[in-house]
């Protein structure tokens, strides 16, 4: 796991063009969740600044975090000047100054489970806020996604990442519900699911599947041949699920 999430810096240009953005709805579901005005935001695993954009251009103060230099290069392009970059992994970030929100777009798996809690309640001010989103990006024709699978099977039996602590996809409470529930440090524990689905061309599909872990970790001989397969059995154009699950949480003041 450690091999693949630092695989990503390689691909920052490609990051930034293919993964889609995030919706202004995710910023309102996070505001009507914390009830009261957020002035200031830790970003954990900000990437390219795909969500940093959608707090900073809202008039939140987003310190934007990173252990990829690649990765913050390509931020710093898209995000308003007022946005404070550090390159330092989660587990690297030194208690301190204290934020009203905390949060991670689809990156809080990279992060070690050892201490991640007290970690992250030493991040937020009493009553603040903790916000995880992401989700996997599926195709939404069953026989497109099936004859994916098939071109990549001789080399890749699964792109996904599993559940961190093993929550069956059929449970209703996902991970990082279940370890925020099981935690004293949060309270309010809240999960919601903002429906997407999107359309794109067969090439910025395979360009997607090019940001993805499991893939950046192979030969890049072994990419090029997989890559090359599964555009041949794509349509020109292709729908995806594009869900994005949040998970909201209060810092406890017990």
């Amino acid at each position: 796991m450690a091999e693949r999430a630092l695989s990503f810096g390689t691909m920052a240009q490609a990051y930034e063009r293919f993964r889609p953005g995030y919706p202004d709805e995710l910023f309102d579901l996070v505001m009507a969740y914390a009830g009261r005005p957020v002035r200031t935001a830790l970003e954990i695993g900000a990437g390219t600044g795909k969500a940093t954009r959608l707090f900073a251009r809202r008039g939140v103060t987003v310190t934007a975090t990173d252990p990829d230099a690649a990765m913050l290069a390509e931020l710093r392009k898209y995000v308003p000047a007022a946005v404070t970059t550090v390159r330092a992994a989660f587990e690297q970030l030194a208690p301190g100054e204290r934020y009203g929100l905390v949060y991670a777009a689809a990156a809080l798996h990279w992060t070690s489970p050892e201490g991640r809690w007290p970690r992250m309640a030493a991040l937020l001010e009493p009553g603040g806020v903790f916000a995880s989103c992401g989700g996997p990006v599926r195709l939404a024709d069953p026989a497109v996604e099936e004859a994916v699978q098939a071109a990549r099977a001789p080399f890749l039996d699964s792109d996904d990442i599993p559940s961190p602590d093993g929550t069956p996809p059929e449970e209703p409470m996902q991970w990082p519900g279940t370890e925020l529930q099981r935690t004293a440090l949060f309270t309010d524990v809240r999960q919601s699911v903002i429906e997407r689905r999107l359309t794109m061309s067969a090439r910025d599909y395979v360009g997607h599947l090019s940001t993805i872990s499991a893939y950046l970790v192979l030969p890049a001989a072994t990419q090029d041949q997989i890559y090359r397969r599964i555009l041949r059995v794509l349509p020109d154009t292709v729908e995806i699920d594009a869900d994005i699950i949040v998970h909201l949480a209060r810092r406890s003041d017990r």
